[in-house]
């Protein structure tokens, strides 16, 4: 049914789609769950592995992060009804059977040893992994232990490191190694879930827990479900379907409603924009947006001095969400996006209030697989809910142009100066300059993955190929500004303080 941009993409569909059937079915027995490895994996000839049982063996810790179990951890018969996030919860795990304990990030000597003769390098390794060949220094990886210290101590920095790609991308450092089984670990307390590790990682050792079993098994019994979209969702379809189909499509999984979360974005923007204009006036230099899960614990977690600035405007998500339930209040909400961190808000005690449960992109194709939808086949209805500015939230860049346009249209006399940054090493340097009170700016849109929203790690389509269909979909709304949007309205009897 899908084209797969890897084969990593292709196993993870599999496995999210095996055990939305089981949950469809009400079959999710502890036997059935342990069969889904032989299903996709056949046969005894390994595709990618060593051999089909450590191609197993990865297929099952997969299995168990669909159920939202910890892999490795013990399970019998699942409810699905039971499966659910705490507060708090941890997302991203290593699927540990799948870790290829890559030995790239090792360092290595370069041709710059001039093979001296104090021998700092192999004085300052605890661990004997450094002798002396020829004249210069060499590394026994056999020994080495990728602690750094040999790098540090040459006055000729002689010695390379090459950093595993799951740590090299990993803004917070949550991402490490254990050093005795050189396997990539998480340190919990630093993580925020972004899932940039998860995106990086070539072997697919990194995934993140789902909700897809609940969900499923709600839909299949027609149980009172809407779900909301993200902007970045128009980028995930094939160009000749159109939105209208892709509302259906949901619909036809058993969703009540699929309302935009680009309507909430519109509203987000007039709130947060007279946030903002108070907030300067009050005297705050800048305040930044609060959006993006992944930016607001970063500033959290790396720059704390700095998180009163966040905006304590709601997202997007949280805005629509609490305006389902304040239309239909036994509704069940499920926001569909390609950000991992959603995931992580969606349980915060103050925000719980709006959506029960989150799913990616990924997760939503293999729904439709399990389900047997074929979007080509789906019918075509209106849908218009948010403007083109709401709609533009999913990429880098879109927040600032809506706060811009409704500045603009207000005839609000403020002098808007955004500083837009997506992605780690962007995000990075402008909170240090922030906290440094050298900011050439008064309001911070971060992103933190790569050009925004597009980019996410639960995405199903990559940036690269999603962009021009995002934008040229998003642009055909007939709502050209965020004001004539008259579903802000709605909005007005909705909390959107966090």
């Amino acid at each position: 049914m899908f084209e797969f941009e890897t084969q990593l993409k292709r196993l993870k569909h599999e496995v999210l789609t095996a055990v939305a059937r089981l949950s469809i079915e009400e079959n999710l027995t502890k036997e059935n769950i342990e069969k889904i490895p032989y299903e996709i994996i056949k046969g005894e000839k390994a595709r990618y592995r060593c051999c089909v049982y450590k191609e197993r063996e990865v297929v099952l810790e997969r299995a168990q992060l669909a159920l939202s179990l910890t892999p490795n951890s013990k399970y019998g018969d699942i409810n699905p009804d039971s499966v659910s996030l705490d507060t708090d919860e941890q997302i991203i795990y290593i699927v540990e059977a799948a870790c290829d304990r890559c030995p790239i990030n090792e360092f290595t000597v370069t041709e710059l040893c001039r093979g001296c003769l104090a021998h700092r390098c192999k004085e300052a390794c605890k661990f004997g992994a450094i002798s002396y060949i020829n004249g210069r220094a060499y590394i026994n990886h056999d020994l080495c232990k990728a602690c750094g210290m040999c790098k540090s101590s040459c006055q000729y920095d002689a010695i390379s490191e090459v950093v595993r790609p799951c740590k090299s991308v990993c803004p917070t450092g949550a991402l490490d190694f254990n050093r005795n089984t050189m396997k990539a670990m998480i340190h919990e307390d630093n993580c925020i879930n972004c899932g940039a590790c998860m995106s990086a990682c070539p072997f697919g050792a990194i995934s993140d827990k789902s909700l897809i079993a609940p969900v499923a098994k709600k839909l299949a019994k027609k149980e009172n479900m809407y779900a909301i979209v993200a902007p970045a969702i128009t980028g995930q379809i094939d160009s000749n379907i159109t939105y209208g189909q892709l509302k259906n499509a949901i619909k036809s999984l058993g969703f009540v409603d699929m309302i935009e979360a680009s309507c909430g974005a519109d509203a987000v923007t007039v709130h947060e924009s007279n946030e903002l204009i108070e907030r300067i006036k009050s005297g705050d230099n800048y305040m930044t947006n609060s959006c993006c899960p992944g930016f607001f614990k970063y500033i959290e977690k790396m720059f704390p001095d700095e998180k009163d600035r966040i905006s304590s405007t709601v997202s997007p998500m949280v805005a629509t969400g609490r305006l389902v339930k304040k239309i239909d209040s036994d509704a069940k909400v499920v926001f569909i996006g390609p950000c991992t961190a959603k995931k992580s808000e969606a349980t915060e005690i103050s925000l719980k209030d709006s959506v029960d449960y989150v799913l990616t992109f990924e997760e939503l194709m293999a729904l439709f697989e399990a389900f047997n939808i074929d979007l080509s086949k789906c019918s075509n209805e209106d849908i218009n809910d948010g403007s083109i500015f709401g709609r533009g939230f999913g990429a880098s860049g879109g927040l600032a142009k809506s706060v811009q346009n409704y500045i603009a249209e207000k005839g609000l006399s403020f002098d808007f100066e955004p500083i837009k940054v997506s992605g780690p090493r962007q995000i990075k340097k402008t909170m240090t300059m922030a906290k440094l009170g050298r900011l050439e700016g008064n309001f911070i849109e971060g992103m933190m993955c790569e050009e925004g929203c597009i980019n996410g790690a639960g995405k199903f389509l990559s940036g690269v190929k999603s962009k021009n269909t995002f934008d040229r979909k998003n642009g055909q709304s007939t709502k050209k500004s965020v004001l004539s949007n008259d579903k802000i309205k709605e909005f007005e009897d909705v909390n959107l303080e966090r």
